[in-house]
């Protein structure tokens, strides 16, 4: 059996294709989906991180960005962001959610095979990409080129993968899911974890990933979004916006919910 980010590739399913891809000014941007992983592979991975898996789990799907002459990458893919869950549950813990739902959660593993060690059940990962030690991404205070972006160019490539998924016990939703669009000269790749604990708490933690490609400039901007559930649903109430719709729409949710981290770093490839 082959395997990929430590965890065993999953039988691909007849009429899938493995990979997309297309070339540009020397990079290589490649995307791959495939169906949920069987229980053999889920098995292996919840072996190889030490903690299960969520209920949706696409472990062979991932989106990468590599330039070709340097052999420098930057990939997302799910192994490598489930690693980066808090493995001993005290992030979860600082949150004051009710015993209930952390009672009700616990069952659902009661049946695993092997006994898992307490962690975060949500899921919530500060996952920035995989990348190689060198050359190495340094700290910058040069921002993304939002306007750049907003230029009506043609769009020679995009997709949407999705990583993984969990209702969280019908509590909500986590979500991780990779979007990446590819114009001439400069592409955007955005990575996005989304958390609704209902009556709890809302998170967003982005990475953006943007590549100019006749400089090889690649700046990466990680920011975390956090508030309480109570706090934007009484934000929400005094607008006349749909407020269930907009709860559960993260591109619109974004404006209601502080900046609580952000970090900015970039390479230049050529």
């Amino acid at each position: 059996m082959s395997f990929r980010n430590g965890a065993p590739v999953d039988t691909r399913a007849p009429g899938h294709e493995a990979e997309n891809s297309i070339t540009q000014n020397g990079f290589k941007i490649t995307t791959q989906k495939l169906p949920i992983l069987k229980a053999a592979p889920i098995e292996e991975m919840t072996k190889q991180l030490g903690i299960t898996p969520p209920e949706m789990i696409f472990g062979d799907n991932f989106a990468r960005v590599d330039h070709v002459a340097s052999g420098w990458r930057i990939e997302f893919n799910a192994f490598d962001a489930l690693d980066r869950v808090d493995k001993t549950g005290d992030s979860m813990l600082k949150v004051s959610y009710s015993k209930e739902w952390q009672q009700n959660r616990q069952k659902q593993f009661e049946d695993i095979k092997e006994v898992v060690k307490p962690f975060d059940w949500s899921y919530s990962t500060d996952y920035k990409g995989s990348t190689p030690d060198t050359p190495k991404l340094e700290p910058t205070t040069k921002p993304i080129p939002l306007e750049l972006l907003k230029r009506p160019d043609p769009i020679l490539f995009f997709d949407d993968v999705v990583l993984y998924e969990d209702e969280l016990a019908d509590n909500g939703i986590a979500m991780l899911s990779c979007k990446i669009r590819v114009m001439p000269a400069r592409l955007l790749l955005l990575s996005r974890f989304f958390m609704r604990l209902d009556d709890v708490v809302f998170r967003i933690r982005d990475t953006r990933v943007f590549v100019e490609f006749a400089t090889g400039e690649v700046i990466r901007e990680y920011t975390a979004r956090e508030e309480k559930y109570e706090v934007v649903r009484k934000t929400l109430a005094g607008t006349k916006e749909d407020v269930l719709a907009i709860m559960r729409d993260p591109n619109r949710l974004a404006e209601y919910i502080p900046i609580v981290e952000k970090t900015t770093d970039t390479v230049k490839l050529k």
